[in-house]
């Protein structure tokens, strides 16, 4: 019998005893199973401590009630206007800072330059925007709506990379090097060199220059996991494209400063005609991919130089065949496919040895102001990073739960790395996978934001999703252990913005972040980043202190997000298709 049917029971005054008895076993049902439920970690709850599970949650917009205590924000947001207003990256896209730049050689226009003031704006939904199309569909199309950049399908006509068919952008599979498609480019590669294994040795891959990320689309058959990066606008919206298909990728470019990685990150790294001048500048940037690839790791390199005979193309690879001596790689394996698709494959040696053999010390070796894993705003270097003396991770998916090579080496390490995997193991499956306030179905990109030791991530490995693990600048560095484990992940600091469009990811999780955070910046630019980078329909679940729980809320609520709280110690929040009305300048 439901709440609403209480009022029937005045047509029972004539029965007094029977009334009371009935109302006595009615108020003791509900007693009883509001104490199952809410002692349960399975479900979020309402405010109101309904006993329905909720699935989308409607609490009262700019208020958030937490027992007798109310809190309210007044807070006036605009929309980003101008061009460019409904894909804006407050750190890519500061034009009075890009425009006033000195030099433009080294891609300096496509590095971060961050406003000093945060706008706060929020960039409009683009016209017609959509849920995006669901994984593994979104592989192979996406709403056109969603991403309308129509240059790249005239651009790449004839490669075969996207296509627009009706509302849709089809993507065939192809690029500029897969001219029988990306299945036949990998199966090439692992008969040319089968130790690479795609899936049990080979697992991390960095793509650089990615197209629309076919190559580590398609990888994820094969449960190799590809953090697929390139420029914004190189060729118009590729990241976009991919973030959109539900395929890893990051915005960046090999200018003048480090990639955002640690130092031995990746199994291989891979080039398909990715227009980077690995030679320049004393070779920085093949030595930049140095510093991330794995001690026994490969370098893919496809391109002209290496099966063409034009001069060009030949001082290209008298060039490329000097410095890659002078790091001591090793040409595994050098070929032509049946398409007359050439490639090198590089190994980067196991031991630091070699490099004290060389007859020249050129180029250097790096010195202690080099360090480990300074990677967050650090120029480009000229020197060679030494391996470190540890062995290749397991074959995946053993890696995922075995000691990380990179692990320290102490016992209370070992013993809290293992800890934090069962931890995590057990809050995901109880807590997180079984809640009915999440709708796993629709969920694909999720991003980490304060990833530890990557336990939420490998807890997820097993769903029709991926994760990226942020490492936050001011914390303690454990990205190298994710990359060991078999994931990906960024170093970043929240204080600013991301390098990825606005609408990537389904779901944002955080877990104990915003304390030290809200010392160094201010809680609602966080927030506003958060808002920016979500998708409509997108969750966010927080674990933190309940000071920072009700920091937060009321500002969710002022961008019309509905929230529920459970056990005082994690925030559900849900994104709606909310955007003001009024404009503001984002320039």
């Amino acid at each position: 019998m439901g709440i609403s049917s209480v009022p029937s029971f005045s047509k029972m005054r004539k029965l007094p005893c029977i009334f009371t008895l009935t109302l006595m076993l009615l108020c003791l049902t509900i007693l009883l199973f509001t104490k199952t439920n809410t002692s349960s970690p399975l479900l979020f709850y309402s405010d109101g401590q309904t006993s329905n599970p909720i699935t989308a949650p409607s609490l009262e917009t700019g208020a958030v009630s937490d027992g007798a205590t109310i809190v309210s924000v007044t807070l006036n947001w605009e929309l980003c206007t101008g061009w460019g207003a409904v894909d804006y990256i407050p750190c890519l896209d500061n034009f009075k800072v890009i425009r006033a730049l000195k030099t433009r050689r080294h891609m300096e226009r496509r590095e971060r330059h961050c406003p000093e003031q945060s706008s706060r704006c929020l960039p409009p939904l683009p016209k017609g925007y959509k849920v995006p199309v669901p994984w593994p569909k979104s592989k192979d199309m996406i709403w056109y709506d969603n991403v309308p950049h129509p240059k790249l399908v005239e651009y790449k006509k004839d490669q075969n990379w996207v296509k627009i068919s009706d509302d849709y952008l089809i993507f065939p599979g192809g690029g500029t090097q897969f001219k029988e498609g990306v299945n036949h480019y990998t199966d090439f590669i692992e008969k040319t060199l089968p130790v690479i294994e795609w899936g049990r040795h080979v697992r991390v891959v960095l793509d650089v220059g990615c197209g629309v990320a076919s190559f580590g689309g398609y990888l994820l058959d094969r449960n190799v996991i590809t953090m697929s990066f390139a420029p914004k606008d190189e060729h118009e919206a590729q990241i976009q494209f991919a973030l959109e298909r539900g395929i890893p990728a990051t915005l960046s470019v090999i200018g003048t400063q480090r990639l955002t990685f640690p130092d031995n990150a990746y199994d291989l790294i891979h080039c398909a005609r990715c227009r980077v001048h690995w030679d320049a500048d004393g070779g920085k940037p093949l030595l930049e991919l140095n510093r991330i690839l794995r001690p026994g790791g490969f370098f893919i390199w496809s391109a002209t130089p290496v099966y063409r005979d034009d001069e060009r193309d030949k001082l290209v690879w008298k060039s490329m065949v000097a410095l890659t001596r002078s790091m001591c790689w090793d040409v595994v394996a050098k070929t032509v496919d049946s398409t007359g698709i050439g490639l090198v494959i590089y190994r980067k040696p196991i031991s630091f040895v070699r490099y004290f053999k060389r007859k020249e010390n050129k180029p250097p070796i790096c010195g202690p102001k080099d360090r480990k894993n300074s990677s967050w705003y650090v120029p480009l270097s000229t020197c060679v990073t030494l391996p470190p003396r540890s062995s290749w991770p397991l074959p995946w998916p053993n890696r995922l739960t075995s000691k990380p090579p990179s692990l320290a080496t102490n016992p209370e390490a070992e013993e809290m790395f293992y800890k934090d995997t069962i931890h995590w193991s057990a809050l995901v499956s109880d807590a997180y996978l079984n809640n009915a306030a999440i709708n796993w179905s629709s969920v694909r990109n999720v991003m980490d934001m304060n990833a530890g030791y990557g336990g939420f991530a490998a807890a997820l490995t097993d769903q029709l999703l991926w994760v990226m693990n942020v490492v936050p600048v001011h914390v303690p560095d454990t990205l190298s252990v994710i990359f060991d484990r078999g994931l990906i992940g960024i170093y970043h600091d929240w204080c600013e913005s991301l390098n990825t469009y606005p609408r990537t990811y389904d779901l944002l999780h955080s877990s104990f972040l915003f304390e030290n955070l809200s010392q160094r910046c201010d809680m609602i630019d966080v927030v506003v980043e958060m808002d920016r980078i979500l998708r409509p329909g997108g969750y966010l679940v927080v674990q933190d202190t309940m000071e920072m729980i009700n920091k937060m809320r009321p500002i969710l609520h002022s961008l019309h997000w509905s929230t529920a709280l459970h056990k005082d110690q994690f925030l559900f929040g849900k994104k709606g298709f909310w955007r003001p009305g009024r404009g503001s300048s984002k320039s």
